[in-house]
């Protein structure tokens, strides 16, 4: 054996380091980028029109409007209490 053939190369330091470090580092920003790229896509397409979830970050910035006394149901329980109200006396 020579003395070249024993001692390690510049190439294959290289190439020990590529194992090592820079592969599991581009899988790990590969994976993080992934996950964040669909939970941005959930988040504009989704999650931000779920009352519970504007509760939670404090998205909701207007009340909710309540819905109008003009429908059927409203109508009939107000003519009921005024017959009840006109009956009391």
């Amino acid at each position: 054996m020579s003395m070249e053939s024993a001692s390690s190369s510049p190439s294959s330091t290289f190439v020990g380091f590529e194992y090592l470090v820079v592969r599991p580092v581009l899988a790990v920003v590969f994976v993080l980028s992934f996950i964040s790229l669909w939970w941005w896509l959930a988040w504009k397409l989704v999650l931000v029109h779920v009352p519970l979830v504007q509760e939670i970050f404090g998205l909701r910035k207007k009340p909710a409007k309540p819905k109008p006394q003009t429908r059927r149901f409203f109508r009939f329980y107000d003519r009921i209490n005024a017959h009840n109200w006109a009956s009391q006396w």
